[in-house]
């Protein structure tokens, strides 16, 4: 019975992977990418020769027995576009499908964008949330800031350079005017990272064309921001309302937002 090794790989310069990384991808009886293509890179650059199958968003179920009957012959190296697998990419069916049958499933630890980008952004590292990509509808993404909004502790999202905009006029519409890094290319020829506030990212970014994935660092609600004046939540539930929301669940989200009981955020809308 084989193991299931889940491994870090670059999340941009080749040069950023462990020995142990190598030496499992050179012994393992199969690899299992996410991107066959820049498995291939890394391959030739570091003259792999463990034959690998394609396992991505689009058939990661249908390829799971495939993925497990492998299993039965020998180690298995899960892999990933970049970074570890599993964080806002294919692995947790796997991994967790692996543990039911009782297969060893072993770390390997490598780059991850999420942390690399927290280290860098200047902001506290103490605390932080993960929230993965941000949706891609507006009334989703601004459900999950809005849920985020009282969140004391750094947030950390990815997005794409098409919708960025889009994204941090949300942000700034629900969470304020914060400080923030953007990362774009990390460990790239072209890296970036970009601290300053919301607006300032917008204005900046307006002027210039977005480009490359991005990974958002967001600072959490400030201790004096987390109640909002009665101004604030009367505004707020004055918006929700005019879109036609229905009381209840109007009072119920702006209470949530706001710190205030909702029943009082109830009233103040009659």
């Amino acid at each position: 019975m084989g193991r299931l090794y889940v491994v870090g790989t670059p999340i941009g310069n080749l040069e950023d992977i462990t020995l142990r990384a190598l030496r499992v991808l050179k012994e393992a009886s199969l690899i299992a990418a996410e991107d066959t293509r820049r498995a291939g890179i890394l391959k030739r650059r570091y003259e792999i020769r463990t034959p690998t199958t394609s396992y991505f968003e689009g058939n990661k179920l249908t390829k799971l027995e495939t993925v497990l009957s492998a299993l039965d012959e020998g180690d298995v190296a899960l892999i990933s576009e970049a970074g570890m697998p599993g964080l806002s990419d294919p692995g947790y069916e796997l991994i967790q499908a692996a543990i039911e049958r009782g297969y060893d499933v072993v770390p390997i630890p490598g780059p991850t964008a999420p942390v690399t980008a927290l280290v860098v952004s200047g902001l506290p590292t103490d605390e932080f949330r993960f929230v993965g990509y941000l949706p891609r509808r507006t009334g989703k993404r601004r459900e999950l800031l809005e849920r985020l909004a009282r969140e004391s502790t750094t947030l950390v999202a990815f997005e794409t350079p098409h919708r960025l905009l889009e994204s941090l006029e949300e942000i700034a519409a629900v969470l304020g005017d914060r400080p923030l890094a953007l990362c774009r290319e990390m460990t790239k020829m072209h890296e970036e990272i970009w601290r300053g506030t919301v607006r300032e990212a917008q204005a900046v970014f307006t002027e210039r064309e977005p480009r490359g994935e991005f990974t958002l660092v967001i600072g959490g609600v400030r201790e004096d921001e987390q109640r909002w004046d009665e101004d604030h939540v009367r505004e707020a539930l004055r918006d929700l309302l005019d879109k036609g929301i229905r009381r209840p669940d109007a009072a119920k989200r702006v209470a949530e937002l706001s710190g205030w009981d909702r029943g009082v955020v109830y009233k103040l809308g009659l």
